[in-house]
């Protein structure tokens, strides 16, 4: 480790605050909404301007089309005889209600050390913060190739990330993957993640005749498919548990084991501070210590139910029996589990419930589960301390990235999760927020770790 390096990088990241301010804004500014046609126009934009960034900071780079909204990928070669690592991280946005925030969502505000705006956290705080060490680790020597891919389609699930990995295979080989888009469980305790849940999404649809008709001349004959649907529902699950009464679900699961548990306690988690940063008046009754809720949501599947839809829904009664309705349901898994077989067997038990149901498995996602030992964990580790002063927990994330299981499937390398967002940061949330603490810190971190790796030839 070259020691002059570590002495001049504080200088550094002082230095480099009013840039990564002044971009953060510019990009903040850009609404890059994937979820909505009509902020088409500003996806083009963003990816217009992570392409400049990437050049300004020595990258070839390019916008490369897909059917979908594009990929931005720069490739930065110090030396063909050096590793390679590719960063990858997201640059497109969740909506955001302006009627629900303090401040406009998306005018970057800057209160003291914090910054505001969508965005900010989820994803490009981190990707700027992770280019601004790469530039440093380039001009100080570091012998390690860089590659980016800065996606714009994670919000919706990654559509057209594999067509895009398979159509750029060959330029897209590297030795490692670094992915900053994960969240600490506390600010006081720095944790590096290794899995993800995956997803598998459905629509329970229901349709028992022509019209909404009147509840005063067919109610008690006319069948309620809102009704209906609620009854299949409490026949997949127990509500106030969360436990699912779907034969087999379980049988793939794989539970932690006591030393991943230990990991997840040593986090820094607490029951009141994730109930604090999620806004969480109660939780389920089954969650009596820290070392359920985080098994819970971390190494647990899941099955919710997140709308209804049929029916009357202004304001007051209106006495109508509806003549169809809608379920939107996800079920999260973990590892070892498959979204295919989840599927066949939610649709199997609805059927056997009721065989009008009609179940559409739309969304999927694979699991990822990672190592946390070896080399790549190993560097992870020393570089998370050097950044932050503290070891970090290991731990896995509730949330699923899609784009994660397609590099691990065609790429074929080690991926490693080193994020900086935290609970309090409003991800996916109204009021997000990033700050110069984690960006500093985190320069640091990213730095120490391309110094780690550069030597696992």
């Amino acid at each position: 480790m070259a020691k002059d390096i570590y002495e001049r990088i504080d200088s550094y990241v002082s230095g480099v605050r009013n840039e990564f301010e002044e971009r953060l804004a510019a990009m903040v500014e850009t609404p890059s909404v994937s979820s909505d046609p009509e902020h088409l126009p500003d996806i083009i934009k963003c990816g217009e301007l992570a392409t400049q960034y990437l050049r300004e900071a020595g990258a070839e780079a390019e916008a490369v089309p897909t059917s979908g909204n594009p990929v931005v990928f720069g490739s930065l070669v110090t030396d063909p005889g050096n590793p390679t690592v590719t960063i990858y991280n997201h640059i497109d946005v969740q909506p955001a209600d302006p009627s629900e925030w303090n401040k406009a969502p998306f005018v970057f505000n800057k209160v003291g050390d914090r910054y505001e705006g969508r965005g900010t956290t989820d994803d490009k705080g981190p990707a700027l913060t992770a280019l601004m060490a790469v530039r440093y680790a380039v001009d100080n020597g570091i012998p390690l190739n860089y590659k980016f891919i800065w996606e714009l389609e994670e919000e919706i699930g990654s559509p057209n990330f594999e067509s895009f990995v398979r159509q750029n295979i060959s330029r897209l080989q590297t030795d490692s993957v670094l992915v900053s888009d994960t969240i600490w469980i506390s600010r006081k305790q720095p944790a590096i993640p290794y899995g993800l849940r995956g997803l598998q999404a459905f629509l329970f649809k229901l349709e028992t005749h022509a019209k909404d008709v009147h509840s005063g001349l067919v109610g008690g004959v006319a069948r309620n498919p809102i009704g209906e649907l609620a009854q299949v529902i409490s026949q997949c699950y127990d509500a106030r548990t969360g436990k699912v009464k779907i034969p087999g679900f379980y049988d793939d699961v794989i539970p932690p084991t006591k030393a991943e548990l230990a990991s997840f306690v040593n986090s820094g988690f607490t029951v009141k501070g994730f109930k604090k940063a999620h806004e969480l008046k109660t939780i389920r009754p089954n969650m009596k210590t820290e070392a359920d809720v985080l098994k819970g949501f971390m190494a647990m599947p899941t099955f919710e139910v997140h709308g209804i839809t049929g029916g009357y829904s202004g304001p007051g009664v209106k006495t109508v029996v509806p003549y169809h309705a809608e379920v939107k349901v996800s079920t999260r898994l973990v590892n070892n589990q498959r979204p295919a077989k989840i599927a066949r067997l939610i649709k199997e038990h609805v059927k056997k419930i009721n065989p009008d149901v009609k179940v559409e498995a739309i969304q999927s996602l694979e699991p990822f589960l990672g190592d946390f030992k070896g080399a790549y964990a190993d560097a992870a580790r020393a570089a998370m301390k050097f950044g932050f002063g503290a070891d970090p927990a290991f731990t896995r994330e509730g949330g699923s990235i899609g784009a994660v299981v397609t590099m691990q499937k065609l790429l074929k390398a080690p991926i490693t999760f080193l994020g900086l967002s935290l609970p309090e940061h409003g991800y996916h949330a109204k009021n997000e927020n990033y700050d110069w603490g984690q960006t500093a810190g985190g320069i640091r971190m990213f730095v120490r770790y391309f110094d780690e790796i550069s030597r696992l030839r």
